[in-house]
């Protein structure tokens, strides 16, 4: 095959490449489905809601991290011998409100993901059988102010599973989050 060949074969396979699209395995869908959204829209009530259910475990990966009532539902969580972890972005160490500290303070481990630009993650996995998940930012500015949307997926262990997955593998590159050198105020109402 000579030069031009070849040349045309890379680039039909580049574009086919580049224009096919990228699919996620497909599973079948189970389970129930609570859709809530903001402002105002009962987010912060139902996420709590779920959390008071709690028997065994909360997994939390937060972009955005400062809302009161979720971080008292998990302190709630912990002292009735729920397991509880976070991971957050890297901008929790800095941000003048975060529930970071207050989490670390109960004792609820609090884990940092600075491997990405932002680790926009906002999700909240109870008992590896229900996933909240959404746009919504843990904060009371998307309760009270922001357009957000929030889900509240039950029954459907494939997908809790994949965002299972997901979690690890955030948490295995994540370090220790560390008090802050400067005092600042631990969150927003």
């Amino acid at each position: 095959m000579n030069r031009t060949g070849l040349v045309f074969i890379s680039l039909f396979i580049t574009f086919q490449v580049l224009t096919s699209p990228v699919l996620a395995d497909p599973f079948p869908a189970t389970g129930t489905i609570e859709a809530y959204f903001s402002p105002n829209g009962g987010c912060t009530e139902a996420i709590t809601r779920e959390i008071d259910k709690a028997k065994t475990e909360i997994l939390v990966q937060a972009y955005s991290f400062t809302s009161v009532p979720i971080a008292k539902a998990l302190l709630e969580a912990k002292k009735r011998g729920v397991k509880i972890e976070a991971v957050l972005d890297k901008s929790q160490r800095t941000e003048r409100y975060s529930s970071a500290t207050f989490l670390l303070n109960a004792g609820i481990p609090v884990l940092i993901d600075d491997k990405h630009t932002i680790a926009h993650n906002k999700i909240i996995i109870i008992d590896k059988g229900t996933l909240i998940t959404g746009s919504f930012n843990f904060t009371k500015a998307a309760e009270m102010h922001n357009a957000e949307n929030l889900l509240i997926i039950k029954g459907n262990k494939a997908l809790v599973d994949k965002y299972l997955a997901n979690y690890e593998i955030h948490k295995a590159h994540s370090v220790p989050y560390e008090f802050p050198q400067r005092p600042r105020k631990i969150m927003d109402n």
